[in-house]
């Protein structure tokens, strides 16, 4: 396995979970699949779409991984597999270039793909639902108003940051800021107020930016839940030019059931590219912001009341 084939598989795994690229079990026990001096592998393709076999030969990522073939379709759903199998391999076919890993780009291709077909699914059924609602109300499609009241930044006091241990890695430097919100308003206007305060921020490379605020219905002695009860929350995130890293962060939020929060990761780009490595650092130092926000720490008293709830 080339160093490049290691890196790219830790990173992956650090940012959507353990064993998500991972070495087949039954990896050399047949000779043709795996041939070639390649290794067989089992991708769990995001959102709980189905596993794939990949064949990743010893000149990778000179030449490109073979899809061999579905190992699991996702939920068991008639036909899933097929689509996913489809889209993986059109992702791949489309993100690679020799010399290059691939398999994170692709990934992230296949889950923009997969959202848009699903959402073209959902909005077919939206508009069936539509249609028999106004058979029976004669009024489709109404929408009820909201209130249009904002709040504006002068309004919330400065936040109080939490900031993580720096890492330079291949001349790049990552730093996190961390801080509390209670609503979309507050924390659109503490990342204002952290750029225009901080003049070292404002000459980072990239500010990319993530928040999660719980719905007004939650109840605090909720289940463990990454999602809270009585209402969604509300989210939002800023690649602000790292492509796929403000979702990343998000994602990073939700593995770790993390609600009320701002995170804003800063990259000051050292000129060496660090390809899908650079995912794995901006979710440590997030992480590391986290952790000494104390969040983590209160997440699992929450569970521990949600047991006892129970």
């Amino acid at each position: 396995m080339s160093d490049e084939l290691t890196d790219e598989i830790e990173a992956i795994n650090s940012i959507y979970g353990a064993d998500t690229l991972r070495l087949a079990d039954d990896d050399g026990a047949d000779g043709d699949e795996a041939g070639g001096g390649g290794s067989v592998h089992v991708l769990q393709l995001p959102g709980g779409a189905s596993w794939l076999r990949l064949r990743f030969p010893a000149a990778y990522p000179g030449e490109p991984p073979a899809v061999l073939g579905t190992q699991r379709s996702s939920g068991g759903v008639r036909g899933a597999g097929a689509r996913d199998l489809g889209l993986f391999r059109e992702a791949l076919g489309e993100v690679f270039e020799s010399g290059t890993v691939c398999v994170f780009d692709a990934v992230e291709e296949f889950a923009q793909d997969a959202g848009l077909a699903d959402e073209e699914e959902r909005r077919g059924q939206s508009r069936e639902g539509e249609a028999v609602a106004g058979e029976h109300h004669g009024q489709p499609g109404v929408e009820h108003g909201s209130s249009s009241a904002t709040t504006t930044e002068t309004d919330y006091p400065p936040p109080i940051w939490t900031v993580s241990e720096p890492v330079t890695e291949n001349k790049s430097t990552f730093i996190a800021h961390v801080t509390r919100v209670t609503s979309p308003a507050q924390a659109r206007a503490h990342i204002a107020h952290l750029l225009a305060s901080d003049r070292r921020l404002r000459t980072a490379t990239h500010n990319m930016t993530a928040w999660r605020v719980r719905g007004p219905n939650h109840h605090s002695s909720s289940s463990s839940s990454p999602n809270p009860p009585g209402g969604g929350g509300m989210h939002d995130c800023d690649d602000d030019g790292e492509s796929a890293a403000g979702a990343r962060l998000l994602h990073l939020m939700h593995l770790m059931g993390l609600w009320d929060a701002l995170v804003v990761v800063s990259r000051w780009y050292g000129g060496v590219k660090l390809g899908p490595r650079r995912f794995a650092v901006i979710n440590a130092v997030a992480r590391d912001g986290f952790v000494r926000a104390g969040m983590v720490a209160e997440r699992e008293k929450e569970k521990e009341r949600g047991k006892k709830a129970r």
